[in-house]
């Protein structure tokens, strides 16, 4: 596994987006997995919570970019943490926050746990 390899998970996820299909973004958490949203006060604790989430997020046409990106490798861990900016359709932008944790499941990585919030200042 190498840090690139993590670095292009985002890049999936980010493709994910671009479909507008909020069931093609969920397919990337694992069932279990918790996303903890940046425009939303709800913890999203499953697949159907976390589609609920992205429908309403889609909406706005996001498009993601990493501003500053760290990755740790722990053996079937993967966490890549860091600074990303969302543009949206209306041109109104958003800097975030984020950290994502994969998992191994054997066959590809999956989100175990994301983290977005919106930079404070």
């Amino acid at each position: 596994m190498s840090k690139n390899e993590i670095t292009s998970l985002f890049d999936e996820w980010n493709s994910a987006l671009q479909t507008g299909d909020p069931n093609k973004v969920a397919s990337h958490y694992e069932d279990n997995g918790i996303l903890l949203p940046t425009v939303s006060n709800e913890v999203c604790h499953n697949h159907e919570e976390i589609e609920g989430y992205f429908v309403r997020f889609l909406a706005k046409g996001p498009r993601g970019k990493i501003d500053e990106a760290n990755v740790r490798i722990y053996g079937q861990l993967a966490i890549n943490s860091g600074l990303y900016t969302f543009t949206f359709k209306d041109g109104a932008t958003v800097q975030a926050r984020f950290t994502f944790v994969y998992r191994w499941n054997g066959e590809r990585w999956m989100i175990v746990e994301h983290h977005s919030s919106q930079m404070p200042e």
